[in-house]
């Protein structure tokens, strides 16, 4: 992969008016029949005091989720890709389908369909563009508390940028216990991070508002990363624009999460994505230290008996699964 440097940081332009428009709740399915109807009926609440529409793509689901959102949502937009094209093809399809309204839309919130906003969680979300951010830039991107399924614990969702010795502390000492010194983690388990309104290099994806003007500064999601990193990616890619990414801990939502953690094989795709993603911004010698050190944490877990680390170390080791094409 070739080595490319981060762009530099481009003035932005001062705070203005908000776009005119609807809010587009972009959200993108496959199979997802099972909790798009909850996902739909919180609508109203978590989209509370905005004016907003809803734009799916459906990346070629072989359940009836297209029938689903029909039924339960005549009005929405939907994008049928025709095949599993990656979260960020459908992210990009449901925007350039949003784009085509009349007038276009403000902002995006880009949800996952197991995620419930508690109520007006959308509207402190766009709000927040109008947030000073301290070292000057605008936030282009916010997003809320998330909670377990039980609705109580809270989810880590604040993360640091990638680097060598945050990838060894979270070998060595887990990322719970590094997460607690910048030096030594990407997630971020500070409490007090949570507590108040954050700015952080990048946060985990399942909810988050976008700004028109940070989506026209930075282009489309990078498709190239078929799950995992590309929120990662655009955050990064924003940061490097001037549009900072800003926790509001007034805004909340539930999500009910994934299986990347017990799956090996998304588990691997998460793995190697973060290593593709830290060998675009960085050379090849940093490039072989992170992968070293992520393959040390892998290693680790894998000989305690965690089947998707074992997965994950046996792909990292190999040398060609870095430049193999990520896909379902």
């Amino acid at each position: 992969m070739p080595f490319s440097r981060p762009a530099p940081r481009r003035p932005v332009p001062p705070a203005r008016a908000q776009a005119a428009g609807p809010v587009a709740v972009v959200v993108v399915t496959w199979n997802s029949a099972a909790v798009i109807p909850e996902f739909l009926a919180s609508l109203p609440e978590g989209m509370a005091g905005t004016d907003w529409r809803l734009v799916v793509a459906d990346n070629d689901s072989a359940d009836d989720t297209v029938d689903v959102v029909r039924s339960l949502a005549p009005e929405a937009t939907v994008v049928q890709t025709g095949r599993n094209a990656g979260y960020a093809a459908g992210v990009n399809a449901a925007l350039a389908a949003a784009a085509g309204w009349e007038g276009g839309f403000r902002a995006a919130l880009v949800s996952n369909p197991d995620v419930r906003m508690r109520r007006g969680c959308a509207k402190v979300l766009v709000d927040a563009f109008d947030a000073a951010v301290p070292g000057g830039g605008r936030v282009g991107i916010s997003v809320p508390l998330l909670y377990e399924e039980d609705g109580r614990t809270l989810l880590y969702s604040l993360r640091r940028e990638s680097r060598v010795t945050r990838a060894l502390g979270e070998a060595v000492l887990g990322n719970r216990r590094a997460g607690r010194f910048p030096r030594w983690s990407e997630l971020v388990t500070d409490p007090s991070a949570y507590g108040r309104a954050t700015v952080a290099d990048w946060a985990t994806g399942a909810l988050m508002a976008v700004s028109r003007e940070c989506l026209a500064a930075c282009g489309p999601w990078d498709e190239s990363f078929f799950l995992y990193s590309e929120e990662t990616e655009f955050c990064l890619r924003a940061r490097d624009r001037g549009f900072a990414t800003r926790l509001e801990p007034s805004a909340s939502a539930t999500h009910l999460g994934g299986d990347s953690q017990v799956s090996p094989r998304l588990w691997t795709l998460l793995t190697l994505n973060r290593v593709r993603l830290y060998e675009r911004r960085h050379g090849a010698a940093a490039t072989a230290a992170f992968r070293a050190a992520v393959l040390l944490r892998e290693t680790s877990r894998a000989v305690l008996g965690r089947p998707a680390s074992l997965a994950a170390a046996r792909a990292l080791a190999s040398p060609s699964a870095l430049r193999a094409t990520p896909g379902p």
